[in-house]
This record gives structure tokens, C-alpha cells and sequence, in this order.
């Protein structure tokens, strides 16, 4: 048997997700309608990804870890042009993360049990601490570290903390080949 990413999509009103050839999804996860993953990204157990009524795009080396929610907001009355998910290239999205309809940057950790809401932005090289929420519209700045319900900043990031974004991305682009071989025997 060969594990292919391919068996665990859904296509949704015409659209089918697309995924470079390297993406691992977990056979538990839901990635529905117009999602795009990059290169070397992994979505892992009981993850739900739902681009049924506007698009999410993903970029390479991101990890989406087990029980993340990642939806859009649609187009409508009250938010006309509705908000996509958007998420660069070396994020790590931790435990049961909420992302809504947000603009996530790259090289980005963001921390268990958090929420990102509508219309959020979280630039580059931003921390974001265990269970914060990021609320409606809010921007946090490139480099530092936010905690908090509502996130706030507490520090600049350190060099050290910096450089763990790429060992991050890259510690979970192998273990995903480590799943792939072992779905694959």
C-alpha cells in the first residue's frame, strides 16, 4: 500500500483542495473544498480544515497539529468581501488551535489551545503563548512574544527564539516522511 494525501480530502461545490506531492495529512483529518497546502506541510489528527465558502492557502513546512480548527469567513451582508485563511511558509500551529478567517505570516508559532479570529494578522516571526485570543481584527507586530486574552506583548523575541522557527518547520517535515513510510508499509 502506498499513502497518498489525495485519500483524505473532500472536494466541496467544485472545488478540491490541492496539495503539493510532499504534504502528509493524517487519515483522521478533514481538509474540504478550496484549500491549498505547500510543499513539505502536514495536517495531523483530527484536524478540520474547511474552505467551503471562501479559500485557505497554506504555505511550505507548515504544521497543522492534532484537534486545529481552520475555517474561513464567507462573503456576505455584514463583511462583503468575507475573509480567507491565510498562512505562510515554517509555521507551527500547535494543539487544538482556532484559526478563523486570518492572515497568519511566516515563520510563526503559535501556541496550544489558542484562537485567532476574523480578520486577525499575525506578521512574521511572532510567538503567540498557550491559549491566547487574538481577537477580530487585531494586527501583532513582527517579533514578539503575545500572550493573553486579548493577546497583548510582553517582549521582543530573542535570536535564539527566532531560530527555532525553521528547526521547528523542519523538525515536523520529518517526521511527516516518518508517517508517510509507516502508512505506506
Amino acid at each position: 500500500m502506498s499513502y497518498q494525501a489525495d485519500d483524505y480530502i473532500r472536494s466541496f461545490e467544485g472545488h478540491t483542495p490541492k496539495l503539493a506531492k510532499s504534504v502528509f495529512i493524517d487519515p483522521s483529518a478533514v481538509v474540504i473544498g478550496d484549500v491549498t497546502l505547500g510543499e513539505d506541510s502536514s495536517v495531523w489528527p483530527n484536524t478540520t480544515m474547511r474552505g467551503d465558502m471562501h479559500r485557505i492557502r497554506i504555505g511550505a513546512r507548515t504544521s497543522i497539529q492534532d484537534n486545529s480548527i481552520l475555517h474561513i469567513t464567507h462573503a456576505g451582508p455584514f463583511n462583503p468581501d468575507g475573509y480567507p485563511l491565510t498562512i505562510g511558509d515554517d509555521v507551527t500551529v500547535a494543539h487544538s488551535v482556532t484559526l478563523h478567517g486570518c492572515e497568519i505570516g511566516s515563520r510563526v508559532l503559535i501556541g496550544m489551545g489558542c484562537i485567532v479570529m476574523d480578520g486577525a494578522v499575525i506578521e512574521d516571526e511572532v510567538v503567540l503563548g498557550a491559549n491566547s485570543l487574538v481577537p477580530p481584527g487585531k494586527r501583532l507586530e513582527s517579533g514578539k512574544l503575545y500572550v493573553g486574552s486579548p493577546a497583548k506583548a510582553v517582549r521582543d523575541l530573542s535570536e535564539k527564539e527566532r531560530e527555532y522557527f525553521t528547526y521547528s518547520a523542519n523538525n515536523y517535515a520529518k517526521l511527516k516522511d516518518r508517517h508517510i513510510a509507516e502508512l505506506s508499509k
